[in-house]
């Protein structure tokens, strides 16, 4: 019973996580004036219509993965709505397709050098790894790769969830933006992997 009640509090914090950063960049588009780690970034980078362009993509549709990936873990959605299950997964797909490669060119500009600009693009090459390789393998119908993958996928994009919980407490603790950004630029993903390591295993999913 205690279980159980664990199990819905944290499913209950994992959806209300998912959802409120998943909105985040709504802040973005209605705030006039630079916003958030936009402050950071050189007045030549921001005046970069290409960068902004990437900027953009990469949080709006990375904000639409967070709002739609959720829900693929849904057992009741797949018993029930199986179709709805389906599109929501192919709409996710694509939202990690756009969100992922504009990931990856922001990586070239990130903050910090060269030791976040390699964590964040590593981040978006694992993620979009991960996303396509669980579209094909449903697409052969092989469902526990599909799952294992999935798992993979969401824990890469969940990243963007963790990386705003790790950010503000390593900045107070290292007493240092930059240094914590660093780190983060890791450790918003990489503990997200080992954790979706071990569900593919507790869950005893193939994944040759």
């Amino acid at each position: 019973m205690a279980k159980t009640v664990r199990n819905k509090v944290a499913w209950v914090v994992f959806v209300l996580l998912a959802i409120g950063i998943g909105l985040y960049p709504l802040f973005y588009l209605v705030t006039s004036g630079e916003f958030g780690l936009l402050l950071g970034k050189d007045e030549a980078i921001r005046n970069s219509e290409v960068w902004r362009f990437a900027f953009y993509g990469h949080i709006i549709f990375g904000g639409l993965a967070l709002l739609s990936g959720w829900s693929q873990f849904s057992k009741k959605l797949r018993a029930k709505k199986l179709n709805l299950h389906r599109n929501l997964g192919k709409f996710y797909v694509i939202s990690v397709l756009v969100s992922g490669l504009c990931g990856i060119y922001l990586g070239i500009y990130a903050t910090g050098g060269i030791i976040p600009s390699v964590g964040f693009i590593s981040l978006g090459v694992v993620w979009l790894f991960t996303t396509i390789r669980a579209y094909m393998a449903v697409r052969k119908k092989d469902l526990s790769l599909h799952q294992g993958m999935m798992i993979y996928s969401y824990a890469a994009c969940f990243a963007a969830v963790t990386l705003r919980i790790w950010l503000p407490f390593l900045t107070i603790v290292l007493g240092e933006f930059l240094l914590a950004y660093k780190i983060v630029a890791w450790l918003c993903w990489v503990p997200n992997m080992v954790f979706a390591h071990l569900w593919v295993r507790r869950k005893g999913l193939t994944l040759a």
